[in-house]
């Protein structure tokens, strides 16, 4: 057992597909198929259930991969804390966030003092985010609704008011605020399910009695934002939005609701090893919102 085949494995177990792992891997079909093949004789039992092309982890295979996720981790931390011991100054930063425009500002800062540090960013629903902090496939996330998880540490970075944005023009465009009783019956513009504008307006019809009538969903919210301007419906906007561009075809509505909110918190492992470029990503996001109140 080596670990070229660990890491063979854990690419076929989490696509359960040798073929398409193969393409991810970048090698040949049958030389994967040998090598898993070995893998399972080493063992002393089979780790998939084979069916066709299809291929599908069974009770070994996921007890398995759930050991080697481990320890694959571990000499990943590993070999990144001796390269921060030894005091090299790039590095790589995944960050996962459900919306990148809050991060477009600290990233643009941060880069600006770090130019040598990898950003990859990753745009998932707050339950893709969850799994990718367990994976290790981030090291931080932005999110607007609860990450739950063993050893998860949040840091809130802002509590805002979200609010209504009609079109001008609409007929409650001159109310300053509004209930969600005022909104019963009005074209909603809204990211997909799973994001946390979408359950913000479903929690909030819902508890009204009300029916949400939802006419377009998408997974970018500031293309919602236009969209609203354009006149196709309503949407509800962090207040956040007003301080990073000004748009004059759309107008402000306060909602007269407490729960009517965005808590935007940044979310990360404290029982996997974070690299340096990580940490100081961290701490300038929460610094760089900490001076935006």
């Amino acid at each position: 057992m080596d670990l070229l085949a660990l890491r063979y494995f854990q690419t076929v177990a989490r696509l359960e597909h040798v073929g398409k792992a193969a393409d991810q891997l970048r090698v040949a079909q049958p030389s994967l198929s040998r090598t898993l093949a070995r893998l399972e004789n080493d063992l002393g039992a089979p780790l998939f259930d084979r069916r066709g092309r299809r291929i599908r982890l069974n009770s070994f295979g996921v007890a398995f991969l759930h050991r080697v996720d481990r320890a694959l981790a571990e000499l990943d931390d590993a070999k990144q804390e001796l390269a921060d011991a030894v005091g090299l100054e790039r590095g790589t930063v995944a960050l996962a966030a459900e919306t990148l425009i809050p991060l477009v500002e600290p990233l643009r800062s941060f880069l600006a003092d770090h130019p040598s540090v990898d950003v990859r960013l990753l745009q998932s629903s707050a339950a893709a985010m969850a799994e990718q902090l367990r994976t290790g496939e981030v090291d931080l996330c932005v999110a607007s609704q609860p990450l739950n998880g063993p050893g998860v540490q949040c840091r809130v970075l802002l509590d805002e008011p979200v609010l209504v944005c009609v079109p001008i023009g609409h007929r409650l465009a001159d109310r300053g605020r509004v209930s969600i009783q005022d909104l019963a019956g009005e074209p909603f513009l809204t990211t997909r399910p799973g994001y946390w504008q979408r359950m913000l307006a479903e929690r909030l019809f819902a508890k009204a009695g009300l029916d949400l009538r939802v006419v377009c969903e998408g997974d970018e919210p500031s293309v919602l934002f236009d969209l609203v301007g354009a006149g196709l419906g309503l949407g509800f906007i962090p207040s956040i939005g007003r301080r990073s561009t000004v748009h004059t075809t759309v107008v402000w509505l306060d909602v007269d609701d407490p729960d009517c909110r965005r808590v935007l918190s940044l979310a990360w492992r404290d029982d996997a090893y974070l690299s340096a470029a990580a940490q100081r990503l961290r701490d300038h996001t929460i610094e760089h919102f900490r001076n935006l109140s």
